[in-house]
């Protein structure tokens, strides 16, 4: 056992040791800017898509039955534009989702109406139609599962999911 946990030990030792440091540093060996202060795709950089989802937010709800943006939907929508247009090299894939109550096709119905009302108005804030794709999950995929208003609310919902460069299908 005592040899398990030092070869173990020694094995990880030469797995760091391995790595590059230009991965971590500039090309002089001083971190750079962004990695100054570890932020480099974290939730304090403003060009990450941690940021985005966490900081712009990444989701807007819905009122039952409706896919009629509400003045919080529209604020949240317009930070994801300005963030869209600030980072061409992502696009994104806007899902709709709906609640439990009602049919499987309506549910996929009003998630596509969802989707392509947060679309229209991405668009509408100079995103380019080419790099933002819907897709609908009706009831499909909820976040909460239970039979109560605090759980349909939070299905109620569009999510604007980022990649980098084209729309994948």
């Amino acid at each position: 056992m005592k040899h398990l946990v030092t070869a173990t030990l020694l094995v990880g030792a030469l797995a760091l040791t391995a790595c590059d440091k230009n991965s971590r540093f500039g090309k002089d060996g001083a971190l750079g800017a962004a990695g100054a202060n570890g932020a480099l795709g974290s939730v304090s950089d403003p060009t990450s898509p941690a940021y985005f989802n966490q900081v712009v937010g990444d989701r807007v709800l819905f009122e039952v039955d409706q896919s009629v943006l509400t003045s919080a939907a529209q604020s949240v929508i317009a930070q994801q534009a300005t963030w869209l247009t600030d980072n061409p090299e992502f696009s994104a894939v806007i899902e709709g989702h709906a609640d439990e109550q009602g049919t499987r096709e309506y549910n996929l119905a009003l998630g596509a109406r969802r989707a392509s009302a947060v679309q229209s108005y991405l668009i509408e804030r100079g995103v380019s139609p080419a790099r933002l794709k819907t897709v609908s999950y009706g009831k499909e995929r909820p976040l909460e599962i239970c039979s109560v208003e605090a759980c349909y609310s939070q299905n109620r919902r569009a999510v604007t999911v980022l990649s980098v460069g084209g729309v994948t299908s």
